[in-house]
């Protein structure tokens, strides 16, 4: 039996009392970490990925700063006993959260919400699937949300829908949003995007503001680089001024009512208010939702003469002010595209391992040819003979003719070996009753 002396008894004694007062010094710090704070600012989104562990989430908090120490967290989640019920997601949490409070959203879903990205030039044909499936409610809703008449009285928009004012953005709506809450808070967001400085641009250009987003939203469909939306926007109030067509490849698209790659000549053509190839003037409204800088180019254009443009490969316009020139301009863009390929052309070949039996003293074997050999033996000179061959097609048979006549019936063009006719050709005066055995390998 091991005995401790008194003096290692009390040692021992001591360090458990250490380590005890450790443990408990560390749980007091960790419930007061977890009980203080003050919730301020504002929310912060974190995404906690499917299949993530507790100590993954604390990684991902600590990153976006609303936790100080990723350790510290984790020792608090085992103490509490909540890392082992997380659900994932995008949560929104503001800074000064306490722990067990962020401890309890992750383990309740509390928090949770649905991410959406809108690309900016996405039409309402686009938006509305891509926004129902976020908020998992019906497209019906969404289509009745973007037709708000209260919104659109608001905006003073004369089109049936909010076509254009719903901004391009991401967007964290909490589960539970309806598509009427999501869409407002689009359109809350156009405005808080609307610089009061356009206003003054209104009366100079002399447009109003629903004037001013559709010009900004072909820009948006026209452009591809950032320093000509300003020159594209001038371009269409140059034409305007003139009073030309605008002739916007864009607007057509929006007129088919669905996405082509290319405009075609005969898409021209459609009828509707949004065809600027027909109709005079700007369209009836937006045809697309422009971000904030095709709005500035169009509250802002260049100070430039043009009056046409052509776009090349490598997604820059070539500018132009006169017809002649874009005409030319087109030419040149056309002559530099790669030419395309030929299509390859295909040869008719032969039935592979045919056989065709004419007569008994005539056979022929048809393979696809590498080398053809053709033998033709003299018999018996007769007055008019003719050939078996040619009499089973109806044909005389005059040496090479026979072998060509032959080889027909296959699908394959066989040429005979000159220098082995040396017999029923038609510069000899000879004739005989031939045995011609063609043979291809």
């Amino acid at each position: 039996m091991l005995t401790l002396s008194p003096q290692q008894f009390f040692s021992s004694r001591r360090s458990m009392f250490r380590a005890d007062s450790r443990s408990a010094l560390v749980a007091a710090c960790l419930f007061a970490a977890a009980c203080s704070g003050q919730p301020h600012g504002a929310a912060t989104r974190v995404i906690i990925p499917r299949g993530a562990s507790f100590a993954q989430a604390a990684d991902s908090l600590a990153r976006t700063g609303l936790i100080g120490s990723p350790k510290m967290f984790r020792l608090y989640g085992r103490f509490a006993g909540g890392d082992r019920n997380i659900k994932p997601g995008t949560y929104l949490l503001r800074h000064g959260t306490p722990w067990k409070d962020i401890v309890s959203a992750l383990n309740g879903g509390r928090g949770l919400v649905n991410t959406i990205t809108i690309p900016e030039g996405y039409t309402l044909l686009q938006i509305t699937p891509l926004l129902a499936r976020t908020l998992k409610v019906p497209a019906d809703s969404v289509q009745a949300a973007v037709r708000d008449t209260a919104l659109l009285a608001r905006l003073d928009i004369p089109s049936p829908t909010l076509e254009g004012y719903v901004f391009p953005d991401t967007y964290a709506f909490p589960v539970g949003t309806t598509a009427r809450q999501a869409v407002r808070e689009m359109v809350y967001s156009f405005e808080r995007r609307w610089n009061p400085e356009w206003d003054s641009s209104l009366q100079d250009l002399k447009i109003n503001r629903n004037d001013l987003v559709t010009m900004a939203s072909i820009v948006e469909k026209e452009a591809r680089l950032p320093e000509e939306r300003a020159v594209i926007a001038a371009v269409y109030y140059n034409r305007l001024r003139r009073g030309m067509r605008l002739q916007a490849d864009p607007t057509v698209q929006y007129a088919l009512g669905h996405h082509v790659g290319r405009v075609l000549y005969k898409d021209l053509a459609v009828e509707s208010p949004y065809n600027t190839y027909l109709h005079k003037g700007l369209p009836p409204g937006p045809v697309a939702s422009p971000g904030t800088a095709s709005l500035a180019a169009a509250a802002h254009p260049a100070n430039v003469p043009y009056l046409y443009f052509v776009a090349t490969r490598d997604g820059h316009h070539e500018f132009r002010m006169t017809l002649d020139e874009h005409t030319s301009a087109i030419r040149e863009v056309r002559a530099t595209a790669p030419k395309k390929k030929p299509a390859p052309r295909m040869l008719a070949l032969a039935t592979t391992g045919s056989r065709t039996t004419i007569t008994p003293t005539s056979r022929t074997t048809s393979r696809i040819p590498a080398k053809t050999v053709s033998k033709t033996t003299a018999i018996k000179p007769t007055g008019t003979a003719k050939s078996t061959a040619a009499k089973s097609t109806g044909a005389k048979s005059t040496g090479a003719k026979s072998t060509s006549t032959a080889v027909k019936s296959t699908s394959t063009a066989v040429k005979a070996t000159p220098k082995k006719l040396t017999t029923g050709t038609s510069s000899t005066k000879k004739r005989a009753s031939s045995r011609t055995t063609t043979t291809s390998r």
